[in-house]
């Protein structure tokens, strides 16, 4: 794990696979609760950001990649966003139901 934010610091794109596999495999703990601090600074990093791949998002976020992955897996089985993976790439994207919800977040 510190390689790969040492790398990461380097300026080369190290993905961990541990969260790789964590939105691919879309488990997370049957206990997990998100915190929604960290849901809402996802979801405004999406918002402000748009679809963006998981090292900005984290970035955006202030999250690292185990933390996020886990919270994008739970909005996922929400409905709220959608992950796609392309080789050791993520993407997250709202959707419809997701840009509601986080409008709904951000105007209380």
């Amino acid at each position: 794990m510190v390689y790969s934010r040492l790398r990461a610091l380097e300026g080369v794109m190290v993905v961990s696979r541990y969260a790789i596999d964590i939105v691919k495999k879309k488990k997370i703990e049957p206990n997990f609760e998100p915190s929604m601090k960290t849901l809402m600074r996802v979801l405004k990093a999406m918002t402000e950001g748009g679809s963006e791949g998981k090292t900005q998002l984290s970035l955006d976020a202030n999250l690292n990649y185990a933390r996020l992955a886990k919270h994008i897996v739970w909005l996922e089985k929400k409905g709220l966003v959608k992950s796609t993976i392309d080789k050791s790439k993520i993407s997250v994207g709202l959707t419809e139901k997701g840009k509601i919800f986080a409008s709904t977040l951000s105007n209380d």
